[in-house]
């Protein structure tokens, strides 16, 4: 087996889409800016008001291009921001609800103070409508400067990941209701009955995604007739789409049929072991990963293309510089994001107000307010679904110098926290609250196999298979980290054999059980890591004889299968957090996502290393 991570792959994908599909999305934003601003700028909006009409029979559905693109293929995105928020909530930090309080309450802080500032500079205006606008954060772009300027820590990444999918949650339900002048009864209910029909063949566990799409289709047109804005669909039927590892079961039952293809490669076969594999994957990875390229590198750039075309000439500048708009949306963003979200964190860790965790350090809290600035494709959709004409230039104008500011700001804030000395730096670090653990089975010195010292502050503990290729190749890397970590870490060998497709990894388990009934498991665990194709019952007594066990003994123990039961311990826990390939690696609990390599693994020992001691040291910020 690969030694692929099968719980947060997704989220990585996730966040690697976004980061490499910013450049993307800008290079759409520049094209469209000199479009508008070139000799040809007459065809900018001559291509984008362009009308498509879709009818059958005597029913017609007639949208310019522009809608069809914010109205229509920005519901895809919605449905991708949807499954997003649902694998966070199923497998993610969303998962434990008090840990997430206090990032959900900063977003919550970094939408309703921009909003307030936005309302207060255009209090007496009628453009105060547009308070909705400067309420969101542009997942693509933030996280695509958040790794650019150097502050893409694993927990900065997971605080503003789960401040942007508050933020399109809450967005949504405003265009829903804030932005919804007038709604049709009748298409509404008719929307609800539909989803109501996408719930009931999800509660029958219907696996085509074909009626899926035919239905959900339904429900975005009833959505769109309704008044209320069509996104609002994507969305509700993305947080259908439940999130879950690999179960072993399916892993084997795919594994039984690709062998029977392997022995008789007919087109029947061919097409059951592909559907019985697919299955294995939850419904969230499997959409995720057919929609989310298309959502980022498509048509995100195409709604940066169809809407942010606004002219930039001296007139227009002028205009926008004067503009409460404008100047409502630039302090809303670029200010607001800040005091809003930082302010709301502050408060949410104070004792009277219920002491809740951190997630991040207050520094780099900071910095992530500041990227959270960036609001754009949320922001121009808002922005066109309230304004038109000069004013929506001009919202558009305080979008973009808002972002961009947002940006430098952001750049800034990473260079002076990368400056700052170490217990400055590191402020808060007493109060965050120790990561989720998804190791379902805690260690226990009386059950499991040590090496190293039982208190050491990092512990490492491995699911593997003593037949499995990639156990072996990282057998050597192990040694020399226990090595050189020395007293600071214990090494944990859990078992894994995955008899599906590796025979003798069951018998070498039990084996190595036998041996350490006689205190030499982890000799005779080294021998079967070094000899790994030689695993057959003759070699494994060849390998007790050597190390100089009590052979009779230990053929009671394998005949009899004493130690089956303790293996099959390994095995349950293995399922219960989420590992189903070897090696599968956790560091304080906590899933290794990188290389098996020595570099990646004695980094991520090191990173749990000094937190542990940074904790240990720092005293709560007040």
């Amino acid at each position: 087996m690969t030694p692929r991570s099968p719980r947060l792959a997704p989220l990585r994908e996730f966040i690697a889409t976004e980061n490499s599909s910013a450049i993307i999305l800008l290079a759409a934003t520049v094209v469209a800016l000199v479009w508008a601003n070139s000799p040809w700028s007459a065809g900018y909006d001559r291509v984008w008001s362009t009308e498509i009409s879709l009818r059958v029979g005597g029913a017609e559905l007639a949208l310019d291009l522009r809608h069809w693109i914010n109205d229509g293929l920005m519901a895809f995105f919605f449905f991708v921001v949807g499954m997003e928020i649902r694998r966070e909530l199923d497998m993610g930090e969303l998962r434990e609800r008090r840990r997430i309080a206090t990032p959900v309450l900063a977003a919550i802080g970094g939408m309703g103070v921009p909003a307030l500032i936005y309302l207060t500079i255009n209090a007496t205006e009628s453009s105060a409508r547009g308070w909705g606008i400067v309420m969101g954060t542009d997942t693509a772009f933030a996280l695509g400067i958040l790794t650019l300027v150097g502050g893409a820590s694993p927990r900065a990444r997971t605080f503003l990941l789960t401040v942007v999918i508050v933020d399109d949650v809450v967005a949504l339900s405003v265009i829903a209701l804030a932005y919804t002048e007038t709604v049709s009864v009748v298409a509404l209910l008719v929307a609800i009955t539909l989803f109501g029909v996408v719930l009931a063949m999800r509660r029958t566990r219907v696996s085509n995604g074909v009626p899926y799409f035919i239905v959900g289709s339904g429900v975005w047109l009833a959505t769109l007739a309704s008044g209320v804005h069509a996104t609002i669909a994507g969305v509700a039927v993305g947080v259908l789409a439940t999130a879950y590892p690999p179960r072993r079961d399916d892993l084997q039952q795919a594994g039984a049929i690709w062998r029977l293809f392997r022995e008789e490669p007919t087109a029947d076969y061919a097409r059951t072991a592909s559907r019985t594999m697919a299955v294995t994957i939850s419904p969230n990875e499997r959409l995720q990963h057919l929609f989310h390229p298309w959502t980022s590198y498509v048509i995100v750039p195409l709604f940066a293309l169809a809407n942010a075309g606004v002219e930039l000439n001296s007139e227009a500048l002028q205009r926008a510089a004067s503009s409460p708009i404008t100047i409502g949306i630039l302090a809303g963003l670029v200010l607001g994001k800040i005091v809003g979200i930082t302010g709301a964190a502050w408060l949410a860790t104070r004792r009277r107000f219920g002491g809740l965790p951190l997630v991040v350090q207050w520094p780099h809290m900071v910095g992530v307010a500041t990227v959270s600035g960036i609001g754009f494709t949320v922001s121009l959709l808002i922005a066109d679904i309230t304004f038109g004409g000069a004013e929506l230039e001009e919202a558009k104008l305080g979008i973009f110098a808002a972002s961009v500011i947002a940006a430098l700001l952001a750049w800034i804030a990473f260079r002076v926290i990368g400056r700052l000395p170490q217990r400055m730096r590191f402020a808060g670090e007493g109060r965050i609250a120790p990561p989720l653990e998804e190791l379902a089975e805690a260690v226990d010195p009386e059950i499991d196999h040590l090496r190293g010292p039982v208190d050491a502050p990092v512990t490492l503990v491995e699911y593997g298979d003593f037949e499995c290729p990639y156990c072996g190749r990282a057998e050597s890397v192990l040694r020399e980290l226990v090595r050189n970590i020395g007293n600071d870490l214990t090494f944990v060998f859990r078992h894994l054999p995955l008899v599906d497709v590796h025979e003798r990894a069951q018998l070498a388990a039990e084996a190595s059980e036998a041996a350490g009934a006689q205190d030499h498991f982890w000799e005779m665990h080294d021998m079967l890591m070094d000899h790994q194709t030689a695993l057959s019952e003759k070699d494994v007594f060849r390998y007790a004889g050597d190390l100089g066990l009590d052979m009779e003994e230990f053929a009671k123990d394998i005949h009899e299968r004493r130690h089956a039961a303790r293996v099959e311990r390994d095995v349950v826990s293995a399922d219960e957090s989420g590992a189903v390939g070897t090696p599968t690696f956790f560091v304080n609990g906590r899933r290794h996502q990188g290389a098996l390599d020595l570099k990646s693994l004695t980094a991520a020992v090191n990173s749990v290393l000094a937190e542990s001691v940074r904790s240990a040291r720092s005293q709560p910020w007040q």
